[in-house]
């Protein structure tokens, strides 16, 4: 008899657990995501990039003698600096001339990277 009284004792000490305990609450419901706006088209570039511009003769021998936009002329001079490894290895924004950069550098053996867009104003017409 006295295994069934602890029985009982257990069944009853869980039933005033499962009263004391609190209810879950269901989790709210979420909204449902709105479509995002679709974006623009992509930028357009500044029509004043875009003029060919003809190059001084000491650019020519860099670049080429076609008339071609600013971005292109930029694209062409860092072609010609990578091909001839010209990039300083230390510091990678000072670029070395070589004999024919040393004509476009005005006679200087090495410029700032942030320098070049001076140095092709100078030689574009």
């Amino acid at each position: 008899m006295a295994k069934s009284v602890k029985k009982a004792a257990k069944k009853a000490v869980k039933k005033v657990a499962k009263k004391a305990a609190p209810k879950k609450k269901a989790a709210p419901k979420k909204a449902a995501k709105k479509a995002a706006p679709k974006k623009k088209s992509a930028r357009k570039p500044n029509a004043a990039f875009m003029i060919p511009l003809s190059a001084t003769p000491a650019l020519a021998d860099v670049i080429g003698s076609k008339p071609m936009p600013r971005t292109e002329i930029i694209k062409k001079i860092w072609d010609y600096i990578k091909k001839n490894g010209l990039q300083d290895k230390k510091n990678r924004r000072m670029i070395n001339a070589d004999a024919k950069l040393k004509v476009l550098f005005a006679g200087k053996m090495q410029i700032s990277m942030f320098d070049l867009a001076k140095v092709v104003s100078k030689n574009v017409k």
